[in-house]
C-alpha cells in the first residue's frame, strides 16, 4: 500500500531535520581541528583561541533563551527558514575576511543562527510525532545524524589542511549545503502548530518557563550531561597524551571511536527509545558512564583509554531522550520556548564544563586527571538525578496527558 501524501510529507521533513542537524555539527564539532590552526596563524594561547569554542556557545545558548519563543510566535517552518538563511549568509562571509576578531564575530552569528534554526527544529519535531514515545525515537534520530556530523567535520577539516586548503573553506561547504536545505524547506508543507488560548506568545513566558519543575529538571539534567560529554572531546585527547601503553592504536583514535559509538548509540536508541522504559534505559546507562569515569580516576590511562571511548555508546541515548522528554512536558504551542530552554543550559554545560575542568587541572600543575575528577562528579549527580527519576516517575502523569491532549 502506497502511503498518503500527508505521510510523505512528514517523512521529507523529518529528514530535512535530520540534514540539518547534520549540517551544523560539521562546524560546531570542527572546532577542535581548527583552533591549533588558529593559535598558529595569529599566534594566540590557549585561552583565547578557546573562544572560537566558547564564543558560539554562549551564542547558541543567548538564542535559545531569548530567540526560542520565536518558534511559537512565527512558526516552525519561518523560524527555521530565518535561521538558515542567517546561517548560510554568514558563512559565505568566511571568504571576505581574515583577522581574529572579524572570524569570532562570525562564529558568533552563526551561533545564535544555530540557536533559531535548532529551537524551530526541535520544535518541529513534535509537530510530526504521533506520540510522546515517537517524539523521543525521533529525537534519538536527530541527534544520531548531529553524530554523524561531529565525525564527517573534523575528518573534512583535516583532509583541507593536509592538502593544503584553509579552514574557512568549511564553512563555504556548510553554507551551499545549507542553501540545498533552504530550498528544500520552501518547498515543502509544515504541519500547523495547535493554537491554545491563553497569554501571548513573548520573550517573558519563555523566561517564566524557566521556573517550571519539569523545565528546569530537565534543563539541569542536559546541562550536567553536556558537561560530562565535553570532558572526552574537549579533554581526553590532553589526556592521553604521550600515552605509550599496550593501546596506543585506540589511544591515537579515541576521539573518533567515542564519535563512531555516540552516532552509532543514537541509531540503536531510536529503536531502544519505542520499545523500553525510557526512565529505566537513562539510569543504566548513567551508571555505566560513571563507571568509566570512576575507571579512568581509579585505574589510570591504562583503563582510560578504553574506558573513555566506550562510554560513547553509554551517553548515545542520554541528551536526546532528556530533550524529549523536557519539551514534551508542554503542549505543542510552547514546545520552541521549551526547547529554547533546554538549549541555553546544553551551551552552557558545554562551555562550563571544559572550562572548569580547565582550572581546576591548571590549580593543580596542569593535570587533567584532575579535571576528569570533577567530570565524575558531573556524572555522579547526574546519575543520582536520573535514579531519582526512574523511582518517583515525577513526569510520567504530565506526560501521559499531554500524550493524550496533544497527540491523540
Amino acid at each position: 500500500m502506497s502511503d498518503s501524501p500527508t505521510e510523505k510529507n512528514l517523512r521529507i521533513i523529518r529528514w530535512l531535520t535530520y540534514l540539518m542537524f547534520m549540517m551544523f555539527a560539521m562546524t560546531t564539532d570542527a572546532v577542535g581541528v581548527i583552533i591549533p590552526e588558529v593559535m598558529k596563524d595569529f599566534e594566540l594561547g590557549m585561552t583565547a583561541a578557546g573562544l572560537f569554542h566558547y564564543g558560539p556557545m554562549i551564542a547558541i545558548a543567548l538564542a535559545g533563551m531569548f530567540l526560542g519563543f520565536l518558534a511559537d510566535k512565527l512558526g516552525r517552518k519561518n523560524t527555521i527558514v530565518l535561521g538558515l538563511v542567517t546561517f548560510a549568509a554568514n558563512s559565505y562571509l568566511f571568504l571576505v575576511g581574515n583577522t581574529f576578531g572579524f572570524y569570532l564575530t562570525l562564529l558568533m552569528v552563526s551561533g545564535l543562527a544555530i540557536g533559531v534554526f535548532k529551537t524551530g527544529a526541535l520544535a518541529l519535531i513534535g509537530d510530526i510525532s504521533l506520540s510522546t514515545t515517537q517524539h523521543t525515537s525521533t529525537m534519538n534520530g536527530v541527534e544520531a545524524f548531529f553524530g554523524v556530523g561531529a565525525i564527517i567535520g573534523p575528518l573534512i577539516v583535516t583532509y583541507m589542511l593536509g592538502q593544503g586548503v584553509d579552514w574557512k573553506w568549511l564553512y563555504v561547504i556548510a553554507a551551499t549545503l545549507c542553501v540545498v536545505l533552504i530550498i528544500m524547506a520552501l518547498l515543502v508543507n509544515y504541519p500547523k502548530t495547535m493554537k491554545h488560548t491563553g497569554e501571548p506568545i513573548t520573550l517573558g513566558r519563555t523566561l517564566k518557563m524557566v521556573k517550571d519543575p519539569y523545565a528546569l529538571g530537565f534543563s539541569m539534567g542536559a546541562f550536567l550531561y553536556v558537561a560530562t560529554e565535553s570532558a572526552i572531546y574537549v579533554w581526553m585527547p590532553t589526556l592521553l597524551h604521550g600515552y605509550d601503553g599496550s593501546a596506543v592504536f585506540i589511544a591515537t583514535y579515541s576521539l573518533t571511536i567515542f564519535f563512531v559509538l555516540r552516532a552509532g548509540g543514537r541509531f540503536i536508541g531510536m529503536w531502544m527509545m519505542a520499545h523500553f522504559q525510557w526512565a529505566q534505559v537513562l539510569v543504566i546507562f548513567s551508571l555505566a558512564i560513571l563507571v568509566c569515569f570512576l575507571g579512568t580516576i581509579i585505574i589510570g590511562n591504562e583503563a582510560a583509554v578504553y574506558l573513555l571511548p566506550l562510554s560513547g555508546i553509554f551517553m548515545s541515548v542520554i541528551y536526546p531522550t532528556l530533550n524529549s522528554k523536557g519539551i514534551s512536558c508542554f503542549p505543542k504551542n510552547q514546545h520552541g520556548g521549551a526547547a529554547g530552554v533546554i538549549l541555553f543550559f546544553t551551551a552552557a554545560g558545554a562551555a562550563f564544563g571544559p572550562l572548569s575542568m580547565g582550572v581546576v587541572s591548571d590549580l593543580f600543575g596542569g593535570k587533567p586527571e584532575v579535571g576528569f575528577m570533577l567530570a565524575t562528579v558531573f556524572a555522579a549527580i547526574l546519575f543520582i538525578g536520573l535514579f531519582y527519576n526512574w523511582l518517583k516517575a515525577p513526569t510520567e502523569a504530565r506526560l501521559h496527558q499531554l500524550n493524550l491532549s496533544e497527540y491523540s
